[in-house]
């Protein structure tokens, strides 16, 4: 019978790994543990006289007690009476209760659970009572660095510090040799204190054991030209839960040398001190990610796919990273050879984007977290990675993932032991890269925009055909291309690459089966955006609709759910030149219409779409924008220059020096410092190896050599026909829930799964101010809390927020009728078989906004509630003080009463639209401008005329009226409009004396009209 587990070692089955490969088991007893501890990390040095100390000579100090004062909890809020406002909807309101006690707050270190900090193992704590209901040993989750003068010692400790381990380096190896010691015996508290102990005894002599550093991971191993570094973590911060499991972003880093103390700093200006200053261009603290228990290199899908086949062979996970997104892979090679479980001791880390938030559904958490992996393969900066490489690695490779679930329950199982089979998790994942062809951009301080240079003209297009291989492999079929460079420009720039690329794609299609076939959409963006018939986002959002029912989501569940769980197949592969301002606002409307259809699937909305200026929505733009300013300074130095507010008109005059600003950066960064960034890269990914006799790195002309395969070794190349791999076009298939046996039903969750300790902390003492999900940013901070005490506010995200809402003019949100004016086509696409437009989901369903008095008004761009790209959103500060606009709307009655001419009283925007729509003239406008018509003719009913003497006086006089005679001003003014001269543009001398002559002279002079006063520095005589 097949078991989940292997078989748990009893007190006498504990073995350590002897250099010969053969295993040497460890007795129970502590003192032969530390016997075989001290035998195995080499304590017994012949040179040290080290004389062994009995168990019962090792007496901790005495600990002092120590209180802890619980925190002090805010009173619960308690929501007032609910208000019925004539007809209209009744909704909850808010309640904003500050916390009890400003020190709360201050409780403990950090807002989060954990210290930033790592705490060093307590060697001075007494041995805590043994458990016998302790979770097994899972994996170690914080670190503590000793050093005596020959070795370091690393203490690693799981999450609940019960179980220790214990892994030795050596200090005095010769250099370019790594000598590591790891211990496989797992130690108590007791037991680890003693095993210090007895090290610190038996270096006494020189100096005893000291503790270095306390930190929370080992990221791997690094040589330059001589001695190891081995790279920590030493801060750290919570960013995301995913299913129980936490994401940390990386806050500092620490590189120690594995030498001795005289040999420790390397020469000023030598060849090793530059190497450890490039290495320091890469800053570590910004945008890298790891995880302890969840595997962050992969998608959602592949690691639920993965866990119930290995299940279903009655194995437990191993550790199967994707190497293609583990920027440390460098660094673990030299760990790998060395240490028999290194990801115990080390993890993988990512480079890109981690972002999580809540939206607050009437009480139900939802949760949306992003996820954006970056390649290593052909990483670089903006100018110096362009196209692919021979491999077909393209540059600025990066795979976002949005996954969206509703947190009824908090891990990934089922109830009834259905593991991995929660129905509340759907994910969807998108990617965006470069032109996959040979090409480059000369970087040039003197030429912003270089031309576009393809000096390799390949007519099979290999390294096209091995990226979409790869992404077949990835994602599976259909692959769906959305290439939004320009098509028609003054100097040919990327309509060169336009051409090219769809000559690729037409080419590469021809050999592939026809239901495979790439889908591929070509369409100028930048030039839809600068016209005024052409609406980007509507047609973003038609090729979004398109996009997510070809390539499908991925939703978690079993067969016996209601909702069928579901694959994504195939994946949206969106480019422009840079992959940057166009791609990311494409991404995010593709993302929107995929969370529409995710919020469907996990029953919160009931359709598939949902509308723009919702605080959800307002709420995933943010995160987008981030993801995107995020991916721009990495690959591009600067944040977006054009983000969704441009693409739809909003803000655009404030918007202007912001996009210019972000434009010099740009420019700054990749004229004059890419170059530092691109050697850090190449040291850190290992693409450059320090050799005897080779150039250094910064003497390299190009690193083309250093990206690109290396054509002596004779490559066997691919079949120019048959350039896929068949086993990538089959669908992917979710495997079933795995039946477990009786005794594996009987077995806790965290038998399969560590996510409980690490999520719920059960023997750690916290507060609510410093759990996860209370920080989380939420829709909840958009809503003024002022404005729900009457009930009339709808606390629905999905609702659209308008200026007649946010001033609580109007009881309800109406939503714009539907239009039924015919769209014209879309102008520049390339459509993909299959392309159609649904006619529910056009520009009416984009643009539906709330309505004032049955007709759709057009508020000013602050009405809504936008924030600056970048910055979390916040509540408006205006809005949380509803007495203010009172007294404000207040005052502008009672001045614009008192005004003599009604029609100068200041009006408002609804006001505007409502005369607008509404026109009326008054009783004195109306004698002064018609005339006189008779309302009361009889009705002819027979052919003998009525006779009506007034009736026929007032018709006579108003058919015989004459026209009044014009006067002599309008006259004058008539002919001085109408006359035009022979020339019209010459000056006559008697035109010297018109104002506008006279105003374009003090222009001349001055440099500045009469109203605006004299220029700087000139006198006006």
């Amino acid at each position: 019978m097949s078991s989940l587990a292997p078989p748990t070692p009893t007190s006498t089955d504990h073995a350590i790994l002897t250099p010969s490969g053969a295993t040497t088991p460890i007795p129970s007893s502590t003192a032969e543990r530390l016997a075989h501890a001290t035998d195995r990390l080499g304590l017994h040095d012949p040179k040290l006289e080290v004389s062994p100390i009995p168990d019962e000579k090792i007496t901790p100090p005495p600990v002092t007690p120590h209180i802890v004062t619980p925190p002090l909890i805010s009173p619960p809020l308690v929501s007032p009476p609910l208000v019925t406002v004539g007809s209209q909807p009744v909704f909850p309101q808010l309640a904003n209760n500050p916390p009890a006690s400003p020190g709360a707050r201050d409780a403990g270190d950090g807002k989060d659970e954990e210290p930033s900090m790592a705490k060093s193992f307590d060697r001075t704590r007494a041995a805590p009572a043994a458990d016998a209901e302790d979770e097994p040993f899972r994996c170690m989750h914080r670190f503590t660095l000793y050093e005596t003068t020959s070795r370091y010692y690393i203490v690693g400790s799981d999450i609940n510090d019960r179980t220790f381990r214990i892994l030795k380096l050596d200090r005095t190896a010769e250099p370019g040799e790594l000598s590591i010691t790891e211990d496989e015996v797992m130690y108590t508290h007791g037991e680890m204190k003693r095993l210090l102990a007895t090290i610190e005894d038996g270096n006494i002599a020189t100096g005893g054991l000291k503790q270095k550093c306390p930190f929370w991971g080992l990221l791997g191993f690094i040589r330059f030209t001589g001695v190891y570094y081995m790279l920590l973590v030493t801060k750290r911060s919570i960013v995301a839960m995913v299913g129980g499991h936490y994401v940390y972003q990386i806050d500092k880093t620490e590189l120690v040398p594995l030498t001795t103390e005289a040999a420790r700093k390397p020469e000023r200006n030598s060849e090793e001190a530059r190497f450890v200053g490039i290495l320091g261009n890469l800053d570590l603290t910004r945008s890298f990610y790891f995880s302890y228990s969840y595997d962050i290199t992969r998608t959602l899908q592949h690691n639920i796919i993965r866990q119930r086949e290995t299940l279903a062979k009655g194995l437990l996970k191993k550790h199967e990273y994707n190497d293609m997104f583990t920027w440390n892979h460098y660094l673990l090679e030299p760990a790998k050879a060395c240490i028999r479980n290194v990801y115990d001791w080390c993890m993988p880390i990512v480079h890109g984007y981690v972002d999580q938030a809540s939206i607050s559904v009437y009480g139900r958490s939802i949760y949306i977290t992003l996820f954006a992996r970056r390649s290593r393969y052909f990483a670089g900066a903006r100018f110096l990675k362009r196209g692919a490489n021979d491999l077909g690695y393209v540059a600025n490779d990066v795979e976002t993932e949005q996954i969206v679930s509703e947190m009824l329950t908090t891990s990934f199982h089922a109830p009834g032991k259905r593991l991995f089979a929660n129905p509340n998790y759907t994910s969807y994942v998108q990617h965006r890269g470069s032109i996959p062809l040979f090409w480059t951009q000369k970087n040039d301080a003197a030429t912003p925009k270089p031309p576009v240079e393809m000096n390799l003209v390949d007519p099979f297009f290999s390294a096209a055909a091995l990226h979409f291989d790869d992404l077949f492999g990835r994602y599976g079929a259909p692959v769906i291309v959305l290439n939004l460079v320009k098509s028609r420009e003054r100097t040919p720039r990327e309509s060169l690459l336009l051409k090219e690329f769809t000559q690729a794609i037409t080419y590469l299609n021809q050999f592939l089966p026809k239901d495979k076939n790439i889908h591929y959409i070509a369409w100028d963006m930048s030039r839809a955006a600068k016209s005024r018939d052409q609406d980007v986002i509507e047609t973003l959002e038609t090729i979004a609709e398109n996009v997510v029912s070809k390539t499908g989501f991925f939703h978690n569940g079993s067969s016996d759910d209601i909702r069928q769980p579901r694959l994504q197949n195939g994946v949206c592969r969106t480019n422009c030149i840079d992959c940057l301002d166009r791609t990311n606002a494409a991404q995010f409307v593709i993302g929107k219409r995929a969370l529409g259809h995710q919020l469907h699937a996990l029953g919160v909305i009931s359709g598939t779409s949902i509308e723009y200026d919702t605080d959800a929505v307002d709420l995933f733009t943010h995160m987008y924008h981030d993801h995107g300013d995020t991916i721009a300074v990495q690959y591009a130095g600067s944040h977006l220059v054009n983000t969704m507010e441009t693409y739809r008109k909003i803000n655009q005059w404030t918007s202007h020096p912001r996009d210019m600003l972000e434009s010099f950066k740009r420019y700054y960064n990749n004229s004059f410092l890419d170059g530092q960034r691109q050697e850090a890269y190449n040291l850190f990914l290992g693409n450059y190896i320090f050799a005897q006799g080779q150039p250094m790195l910064w003497d390299l002309s190009t690193d083309y050599y250093l990206h690109h395969a290396d054509p002596r070794l004779g490559l066997k190349r691919r079949s120019y026909t048959k350039w896929w791999t068949p086993a990538n076009l089959k669908p992917r298939t979710l495997p079933p829930v795995p039946t477990l046996s009786a005794p594996i039903l009987s077995k806790p969750y965290h038998h399969f799964d560590d996510y409980w300790l690490g999520y719920y902390r059960p023997r750690a003492l916290s507060s609510f101010f410093k759990v996860f999900a209370l920080q989380l940013n939420s829709t909840i901070r958009y809503i003024p809390v002022g404005m729900t005490l009457d009930g009339s506010y709808d606390l629905s995200p999905f609702v659209v927020r308008t200026h007649a809402a946010a001033t609580a003019d109007t009881g309800s949100l109406r939503e714009k009728p539907a239009s039924k004016k015919k769209l014209k086509p879309r102008r520049g696409i390339i459509e993909f078989p299959g392309f159609k437009e649904k006619p529910e989901q056009q520009a009416d369903s984009l643009r539906a906004q709330s309505t004032l008095a049955g007709w759709p008004p057009a508020p000013p761009p602050a009405a809504s509630t936008r924030r600056t790209p970048g910055l979390h959103p916040r509540a408006p500060s205006h809005i949380s003080q509803p007495g203010l606009i009172d007294d404000i709307s207040a005052a502008l009655r009672s001045t614009s009463s008192h005004l003599l001419d009604p029609s100068l009283a200041p009006v408002n925007m609804a006001t505007a639209v409502e005369r607008s729509l509404h026109p009326s003239i008054t009783d004195v406008e109306r004698r002064e401008l018609f005339s006189p018509l008779p309302t009361n003719l009889p009705l002819v009913v027979s052919a003998s005329p009525a006779r009506d003497a007034d009736v026929e006086d007032a018709f006579t006089r108003h058919v015989e009226m004459q026209s009044r005679e014009p006067a002599d001003a309008d006259v004058a003014l008539y002919r001085a409009v109408v006359d035009v001269p022979e020339n019209p543009l010459r000056v006559e001398p008697e035109d010297a004396v018109k104002k506008r002559y006279l105003a374009y002279g003090q222009w001349v002079l001055t440099g500045r009209l009469k109203r605006q006063g004299p220029a700087p520095g000139v006198v006006v005589r």
